[in-house]
């Protein structure tokens, strides 16, 4: 009979309007790592949220039965002094903090007089060490990359002796190496005998790590299938989560690319904003045509999103210089005004904190970048907003029950076209999107995936960032290879492989320490 450490037993919650989860049971077993999968929306994450006592008792209906004890937890600490502890997919950690002080913000370790900081360090290091973590207890967050401060999440949920680990899509951040490194740390901490519940959408990662997969659709569990056999059928998990099946990952599409160049840049260099005797990206050149998708390739650090983001109207950078082509016209985009004035988006990789105003309403959202279009002498015409606003939701298939929803409480997929749909209003004649499937499912990149095709339909040119390299081989027509700031290949898709796109990598950087001897 198997050892449950976790039950839970017909939860069911409702916000106004929407019927989050309807009936989910969910069983964990002791020393297992338990993957929970399902579309945006599905009810993951609110799930988990009533586990860890986010969403309190009583707010809910259902019981969680931990260790054979029925619980009704109220807030965090209260799962937290069981040994449940979650780790939400935006970290909560504070820049300007030590990692130190970090591990134990809320769970201080006092002393006599105050904080005892001589303990804190030492407990910190401890924790570091348990997660490889090869940083200076004392340094601050602001200065490691989101890898390692993944790695603090982790320490700092042990310091917390817990015995229950929730990851909410841990490696949506991450580049491959890293993300590799931290499922390996799971499953090093399984021996020890932790049990872990991660959700995430990377079916590879699941099939790799999980021991068994709950799929959960529309807010109701679909089915638990057992992989500690680590032969699980992605097919079988992808009928699950969006009910019908896939056949294909990428929409087939005519690549029917114009001679006609839509963006062009020509040696452009990027310094660092606060360092700027360090240049971020340096001396890239590179063109896309109308009508076609280039992809961007690179390890986490290569410079693409600082090229993107001082492409669009300077918002990164100093020291900026080079020359840019819109339409086969030079101009100065000093601001994202100029930018957007000059047809140009940039769809962030970073859609909560720099894409959307998440308080604000689908509509309020989805016309902000071209206001003028929906004002009439200076004021906003609201009845115009909200047409325009419910004529992307239907045609992106936004799932909303109002365009006068907050954007905050939207799944991450929704989200993310709600963004699109900002940049799509605007009526760009080139998008820059950045890590545009990040922390979605493969449902929704579906559907991501066949906006794009509209878009370059239209005869638009898009430029993709990805750090998925089977997405850019999927859906790109070209492919620039970036590490270190530099452009160190190109290639037509039909030449592009993973191992040719590491390869190029690897040999721009044994050239530049030969350079360096």
């Amino acid at each position: 009979m198997a050892d449950h450490i976790l039950v839970m037993k017909n939860i069911t919650k409702e916000f106004p309007g929407v019927k989050a989860l309807d009936n989910v049971n969910l069983e964990v077993e002791r020393g297992e790592i338990h993957a929970l999968v399902g579309e945006n929306g599905a009810g993951k994450s609110t799930l988990m949220n009533v586990l860890s006592g986010t969403y309190p008792y009583g707010s809910y209906t259902g019981d969680i039965i931990y260790n054979g004890e029925v619980c009704h937890f109220n807030t965090l600490r209260d799962s937290e002094k069981l040994g449940i502890v979650i780790i939400h997919q935006e970290l909560a950690l504070i820049p300007e903090l030590s990692i130190g002080e970090n591990m134990f913000l809320g769970n201080e370790r006092k002393g006599r007089f105050g904080i005892d900081w001589d303990r804190t360090y030492h407990e910190a290091r401890t924790h570091m060490d348990q997660v490889g973590l090869k940083e200076s207890e004392h340094t601050m967050i602001k200065d490691i990359g989101t890898g390692k401060q993944q790695l603090v999440e982790i320490a700092k949920a042990l310091s917390k002796n817990v015995k229950l680990l929730i990851l909410d899509e841990p490696t949506s951040s991450l580049n491959e190496e890293d993300s590799r490194m931290l499922l390996d740390l799971l499953l090093s901490f399984k021996k020890q005998g932790m049990t872990s519940i991660i959700i995430s959408h990377k079916l590879n990662e699941i099939a790799y790590v999980a021991d068994r997969i709950t799929v959960v659709r529309d807010g109701s569990t679909i089915e638990t299938i057992d992989n500690h056999d680590r032969t699980v059928d992605e097919d079988r998990i992808i009928r699950g989560m969006v009910g019908r099946e896939l056949s294909d990952r990428f929409p087939a599409r005519e690549h029917n690319v114009s001679k006609e160049i839509g963006l062009e840049v020509k040696n452009w260099t990027v310094h660092h904003p606060v360092y700027t005797e360090k240049i971020v990206d340096d001396n890239v050149s590179f063109k896309v045509h109308k009508g076609e998708i280039v992809g961007f390739s690179g390890l986490q650090g290569a410079g693409r999103t600082e090229l993107a983001m001082s492409i669009f109207g300077h918002s990164y950078g100093t020291g900026i210089s080079g020359q840019l082509f819109i339409n086969g016209k030079e101009v100065k985009l000093t601001n994202e005004r100029k930018a957007i004035e000059a047809g140009l988006a940039y769809v962030t990789e970073d859609r909560k904190g720099n894409g959307l105003i998440l308080p604000q309403t689908i509509a309020v959202n989805n016309t902000m970048a071209r206001l003028d279009k929906v004002c009439n002498n200076g004021i906003i015409d609201t009845v115009k907003e909200n047409l325009v606003a419910e004529e992307y939701r239907d045609r992106l298939k936004t799932k909303t029950p109002s365009v006068q929803q907050a954007a905050g409480n939207l799944s991450g997929g929704n989200q993310q076209k709600v963004l699109l749909s900002k940049w799509m209003f605007a009526d760009a004649d080139v998008l820059i999107l950045d890590e545009p499937t990040r922390g979605i499912d493969v449902g929704a990149k579906y559907e991501i995936y066949c906006i794009m095709n509209d878009l370059v339909a239209q005869g638009k040119s898009v430029i993709m960032i990805s750090s998925e390299m089977p997405e850019i081989l999927g859906m790109c027509d070209r492919v620039y290879v970036m590490n270190e700031g530099k452009i160190v290949a190109e290639m037509d898709i039909a030449d592009a492989s993973q191992e040719k796109i590491m390869a190029a990598i690897l040999k721009s950087e044994k050239k530049e320490e030969e350079k360096q001897v």
